[in-house]
């Protein structure tokens, strides 16, 4: 196996959808940067993160703090993301299959993806929070793929 040509998709490390106990991006940010330490070979190039059915806005903001956790030094991969649901949820509530919409609809991508991009950078400022939907969850209760 040729490790340097591997990219992991995993979720980010964090509780499960039922857990009612507060748990930050911070938090989410930390464990997740501990787990990658523990079991990442440095070898690894990438990692790109699912979203595991955080809102856009969670799952921006939990990227944002896994890429400014700890040391550069312990973290040789490039740490950003695979979204599909949280990169697109808040492009379909403003583009509704009504072509009148695009317009609208593309700004909606250019935010989410800036964000993103921002994030992988840990230098998200909270900016696209304001997108409808960008808040909701995407959690889908028993979804199996």
């Amino acid at each position: 196996m040729l490790l340097e040509g591997t990219l992991l998709k995993p979720n980010m490390v964090r509780p499960g959808a039922d857990n009612k106990a507060p748990c930050t991006a911070e938090d989410i940010g930390s464990a997740t940067v501990r787990v990658l330490q523990r079991t990442v070979p440095a070898a690894v190039p990438g990692i790109t993160f699912l979203s595991g059915g955080l809102s856009e806005e969670e799952a921006t903001e939990a990227l944002n703090a896994i890429n400014n956790c700890g040391d550069k030094a312990k973290k040789p991969w490039s740490l950003t993301f695979s979204y599909g649901r949280a990169l697109q949820q808040s492009v379909l509530n403003e583009w509704k299959g009504d072509d009148a919409n695009i317009s609208a609809a593309q700004a909606a991508l250019i935010v989410r993806a800036r964000s993103n991009s921002l994030a992988q950078q840990g230098k998200y400022d909270g900016s696209g929070a304001s997108g409808k939907g960008a808040t909701s969850s995407l959690h889908q209760s028993n979804y199996t793929y």
